[in-house]
């Protein structure tokens, strides 16, 4: 059975590879130098900023239980990350529209770092407050970045289709090759070289300190809406408005909220849904496999970016795809057999693997598709507020699942996860309808504008 997660993870290197060195001259898109060197300066700092993310992972849960604490416990702390993400992130993120986008990103910096150093304290408190500070470096991540990189991108001037560039390269390096290199780094300080749980979130704090160094010396600062009469609760407001006067925000918002609400509880039922009966099944090459399976989603995306199709049509794909994948649970529980208790994995496992595959590379064209919906319908001005108010439901998902996952059967709640995606696919063509009226209105706008200037 080894074979067969070799055979997957050399067949995804060998598309991945194919496809990146298979660039036609549609693929690939004219720039300038100075473009160029914007977007592999934010591409490094991104990169540095993910691997402070990604090398924590693998280790947190073991870090918790080395101390130990219960499963109980755990859970405790988990919940803690997400509704401080929830409460208090959103406020802090909200607060860079304002106060500036750069200190935002030098806030998760400095957050992030010092929920790093408390993972050395074995005090549940000091966890705790490790949990909260992660919670707020979380939403800063998701939101302050991307927040700076649009305004920037437009402030100097920079052809808006570029920006898909910038997007699908920081997602394939970010969250795919970075990753990858990240999970293997973090085993290698922990378990070959004997330096325990703690190190890789040493590490984490290095990387980030280096990003953080790169942002104070080369990026500039940007706002949004930086009226004295607009304080925190006018922001919120703000932001409230334009979500419900426009359509397109909502929906955007909705279907951000109900693939990644789907994405992280896959992350928390993807090992029991391959090993129900205590499998021996290879995690961390596993976990490679579907960063992989993400890089090629990526690398997908920005084939469908550069040749300028529309992002509303191939979502509907993308989603409907996703929700097929994340039913395969409850497809195989029922038609094939379970293996013995602690054997290899079963044939079952086998295809959900390859669907848990499809649909991490679904995740990697989500991510630079719907940074680009956000750069086209997000106004500037609340562009942080408004994407941390689409966190909100998110979060609020996360802890009510982490709090009842054992309440339900995985079936269960792959199948919720069927539902919200076929929900998504929904929204994103009601999205597509709205926004060519509101083109073709605009349009038509312009027209009668240009007779009556030029009869």
């Amino acid at each position: 059975m080894e074979v067969f997660y070799y055979l997957v993870f050399g067949g995804l290197a060998a598309v991945v590879a194919a496809l990146e060195l298979g660039k036609s001259g549609k693929d690939r898109v004219t720039t300038t130098p100075a473009f160029n060197a914007f977007k592999n300066n934010y591409i490094l700092v991104y990169s540095l900023m993910m691997s402070g993310d990604w090398l924590q992972g693998p280790y947190v849960y073991y870090l918790y239980s080395q101390y130990g604490f219960d499963k109980g416990d755990i859970g405790r702390l988990f919940i803690a990350g997400f509704g401080s993400s929830m409460l208090f992130g959103t406020i802090v993120g909200s607060l860079a529209d304002k106060q500036g986008r750069k200190r935002a990103c030098i806030t998760y910096c400095i957050s992030y770092i010092l929920s790093c150093i408390t993972k050395h304290s074995p005090q549940y408190k000091i966890l705790m407050i490790g949990r909260v500070l992660g919670g707020i470096a979380t939403s800063l991540l998701f939101s302050a970045f991307e927040s700076w990189l649009v305004a920037e991108h437009n402030k100097r001037g920079f052809d808006p289709q570029w920006l898909s560039m910038t997007f699908s390269k920081a997602i394939f390096l970010g969250n795919g090759l970075v990753a990858i290199v990240a999970g293997l780094f973090a085993n290698l300080l922990a378990d070959n070289l004997g330096f325990g749980p703690v190190a890789p979130f040493d590490a984490a704090a290095c990387f980030l300190a280096i990003g953080m160094a790169i942002i104070l010396s080369s990026w500039s600062e940007n706002y949004g809406d930086t009226s004295d009469s607009n304080d925190l609760i006018a922001q919120f407001k703000v932001a409230a408005k334009a979500i419900a006067s426009d359509e397109k925000i909502a929906l955007l918002g909705a279907i951000q909220s109900l693939f990644e609400g789907s994405m992280y509880t896959f992350v928390f039922l993807w090992t029991p849904a391959l090993s129900p009966n205590d499998e021996e099944i290879p995690h961390g090459f596993i976990f490679a496999t579907f960063m992989l399976s993400s890089m090629l989603g990526s690398s997908i995306a920005s084939r469908l970016l550069a040749r300028k199709l529309k992002v509303e049509a191939y979502m509907q794909i993308v989603f409907s795809i996703s929700a097929f994948t994340l039913f395969l649970p409850v497809v195989t529980n029922f038609l094939v057999p379970p293996s013995e208790k602690g054997g290899s994995m079963s044939f079952g496992g086998c295809l959900q693997l390859l669907g848990f595959c499809i649909f991490e590379s679904c995740v990697g064209i989500f991510w630079p598709s719907i940074m680009k919906m956000r750069s086209q319908y997000i106004p500037e001005e609340a562009r942080s507020t408004i994407m941390n108010f689409f966190r909100i439901p998110l979060n609020l998902f996360v802890c009510v699942v982490l709090y009842n996952v054992n309440a339900f059967p995985i079936t269960v709640m792959f199948g919720m996860c069927a539902i919200f995606l076929f929900m998504a696919v929904i929204l994103q063509r009601r999205l597509m309808v709205v926004s060519d009226l509101h083109r073709s209105t605009k349009a038509v706008e312009m027209t009668v504008e240009d007779e009556l200037l030029n009869p």
